[in-house]
């Protein structure tokens, strides 16, 4: 009796040891930003996770092992070593039909491209910035990609901020005698000629079109700041002279506003074009400054609460550890609410300004999100200033949203369809 005591006691810190590797996404979590990486890393070792929508923030959940529990502490990730008993416990707390939470099973780790010119622009790009620092590969594809039909190889796709009319970022009335300035319009001219085009325009058209087969196939795609409007813009001007002779060598449609398709465009509607070359705007999509009578201070905008159970894939897209997120300017700030299509689902808004700042859409059977502005961390993102340090923002709720995007994918889709 005495021996069989003791194998029993010995028994029990076995029958009590960790089986799974809680990662908190609430105020407990010292990194939330590597705390993606470290679920995308898991996801590439063929082990699937749970994302526990609305609990604690957004948490992620998959099996123990040592080498998972010592990449966490490598990285500088809080993580909570529990029993399978808790983790049922915890999803049956989640099942219960008046909590607004949801368990979704991430089952791989999604290939990531960035469309992103090779040569090197003077401003940096908040995704890249954002995977890079929560080690989260990609791969960066241009033009030529695209148009050789290489985007089905990737599950998702970042659109760079780049401008999709040709008309070079509208940054001609201050760096038109840049260098870099010089650069671009050199490149993607002898570009537009090596694919047959006689205009950047319609080469930028070209691409884009090719981006939206890739979406409607299936893929997913994330875009912001400029690379939003100017991609809808240049989709329903197809056909239509929308550049002004400093860009192309002769004058734009001078009726070219009532001759936009808005039927092509993924999310907006009944905007007016700006078509001056001295004028830092594409259209009246854009929330400009004047519109815009608020303090940096008071500068916010503030995520939809969405049903978990019944609209998994806009929760997923929201999770965050605040639902108040600080805003950012960008050359693409945010959307005038009256120009953004009803049919489009808006994530985060602003509702004192009349503006949408985070929005997502179906395509065919794929899905595409626009986030408006430039670096959720940098207020007023100049072009020659330095990168954020990503180090001094690891709980940033603005990097949150686009790192959210990027484990989309990953989700199994019989568990998101409702």
């Amino acid at each position: 009796m005495k021996r069989l005591f003791s194998i029993l006691l010995f028994s029990l810190p076995l029958l009590s040891s960790a089986t799974q590797l809680l990662i908190p996404m609430d105020e407990a979590q010292k990194n939330h930003l590597k705390a993606y990486g470290i679920t995308y890393w898991v996801l590439t070792k063929g082990i699937e996770a749970e994302w526990l929508l609305n609990y604690r923030g957004g948490t992620f959940l998959f099996p123990y092992s040592d080498m998972f529990e010592k990449e966490c502490n490598i990285r500088g990730v809080s993580y909570e070593k529990i029993s399978e008993g808790k983790a049922e416990g915890i999803r049956q707390e989640i099942a219960q039909p008046d909590a607004n939470m949801e368990v979704v099973k991430l089952y791989k780790a999604p290939k990531v491209a960035v469309y992103s010119p090779k040569s090197k622009q003077p401003w940096d790009d908040a995704v890249t910035l954002a995977m890079t620092y929560a080690e989260i590969p990609y791969e960066t594809v241009f033009d030529d990609e695209v148009l050789e039909g290489k985007l089905p190889l990737y599950d998702w796709l970042h659109l760079h901020h780049e401008d999709f009319t040709g008309q070079y970022g509208k940054f001609w009335a201050s760096f038109h005698e840049a260098a870099w300035y010089k650069a671009e319009v050199r490149e993607n001219e002898a570009m537009a000629a090596k694919h047959g085009y006689k205009k950047v325009s319609q080469l930028k058209l070209a691409v884009g079109k090719k981006v939206k087969d890739f979406v409607m196939g299936g893929g997913y795609l994330f875009a912001m700041c400029s690379a939003t409007d100017s991609y809808d813009i240049a989709l329903a001007a197809e056909g239509v002279d929308i550049c002004e002779n400093v860009f192309d060598g002769d004058a734009s449609d001078h009726n070219a506003d009532a001759k936009l398709n808005f039927d092509n465009c993924y999310a907006f509607e009944n905007f007016k074009l700006t078509k001056s070359p001295e004028i830092y705007e594409y259209s009246t999509i854009d929330m400009q400054p004047q519109d815009r009578n608020i303090s940096e201070q008071s500068d916010v905008f503030t995520l939809f609460d969405f049903s978990a159970k019944s609209d998994m894939v806009n929760t997923l897209l929201c999770q965050n550890h605040t639902r108040v997120v600080k805003s950012f300017y960008g050359q693409t700030t945010a959307f005038h609410k009256n120009q953004v299509k009803s049919s489009v689902t808006i994530l985060g808004e602003n509702k004192q300004l009349g503006e949408a700042r985070y929005i997502h859409g179906d395509l065919g059977k794929g899905t595409w999100t626009f986030y408006g502005g430039h670096d959720p961390e940098d207020y007023r993102h100049e072009v020659y200033e330095p990168p954020t340090d990503m180090n001094l923002v690891p709980n940033s709720p603005g990097y949150r949203l686009i790192l959210n995007n990027v484990l989309f994918p990953s989700a199994k889709k019989k568990k998101l369809k409702t």
